[in-house]
């Protein structure tokens, strides 16, 4: 489990919905799916009105209709529509979709021209008037957070949302390490990658492929171990089957030996300096 910093605790590998709710002929599978996440312990379901212009939020409403209270459940504002006088509009938007009364998590989806300021003070005012339990950000690095901590409440920041995985580490060199100081979890979006070239690339991988054998386990579950081996990382996988998210889920058991990350650390090295934070 990761505990948030007001003490909550979650699953360190959730359910992420990018691109579920676009094809009306895979609904019922990915109902099927979001479901059986929740019934394995993966409750933490993440969207955002930006995902099929609310048709993810929509099918994630319909999935937990009548489970509302297993899951926790997470959205996202466009940053255009983060200031103070649109966000109470977008959130009521989300909460229509999600057919609930409330947010355990609302995460600012990225930066954009509005003063963060402005942002937190938008996200305390949900707070207060009981829209969202809590608040966040997504792919804000190192300088935007220390800016957000300025912000008057600012440190009422529960978690961070970035792209990490095996092949993306950049993270590690400044960011990681100073959401660890402040004891605030991390949140991996694409913790896989993304299909095509690149996850291919990691998981025919010589060495994840033999770390894989070892355990037992498919190439894509060590990528998924590995991403949450510190304990206080959540990732968030979309699972397109029920198979898939039963495979996602036997995930959090796997223990990576200290010679499975040397060996993954040789093929995929730490950053040994500062890179752009990675966005997609």
């Amino acid at each position: 489990m990761v505990t948030l910093p007001d003490g909550i605790s979650l699953p360190r590998i959730g359910q992420g919905t990018w691109y579920m709710g676009d094809e009306p002929s895979k609904k019922n599978e990915e109902l099927r799916t979001l479901r059986r996440g929740v019934e394995l312990g993966l409750n933490l379901i993440d969207s955002a009105e930006m995902y099929g212009d609310g048709r993810s939020e929509s099918l994630v409403g319909e999935a937990i209709e009548g489970i509302r209270d297993q899951v926790f459940l997470v959205s996202k504002v466009y940053p255009h529509n983060a200031g103070l006088n649109r966000i109470a509009g977008s959130c009521e938007q989300s909460l229509k979709r999600l057919k609930t009364d409330r947010l355990d998590l609302y995460l600012l989806h990225w930066r954009g021209s509005i003063p963060l300021s402005e942002t937190v003070e938008a996200m305390e005012r949900l707070v207060e008037a009981g829209k969202i339990l809590r608040w966040g950000v997504s792919n804000l690095d190192t300088d935007d957070m220390k800016e957000l901590f300025d912000a008057a409440r600012g440190t009422h920041c529960m978690v961070d949302q970035v792209l990490y995985h095996l092949g993306s580490r950049g993270i590690e060199y400044d960011l990681l390490p100073w959401l660890r100081e402040r004891k605030i979890p991390t949140m991996a979006y694409s913790p896989l990658a993304q299909a095509g070239t690149l996850r291919r690339g990691l998981v025919e991988h010589p060495a994840v492929k033999e770390i894989a054998d070892r355990h037992g386990v498919k190439p894509l579950q060590i990528l998924l171990a590995w991403c949450i081996r510190s304990g206080d990382v959540i990732a968030i996988p979309k699972a397109s089957t029920a198979a898939h998210v039963e495979e996602n889920a036997e995930a959090e058991r796997i223990k990576l030996t200290e010679e499975d990350l040397g060996m993954l650390d040789e093929a995929f090295p730490k950053p040994t300096r500062k890179v752009p934070l990675d966005i997609i």
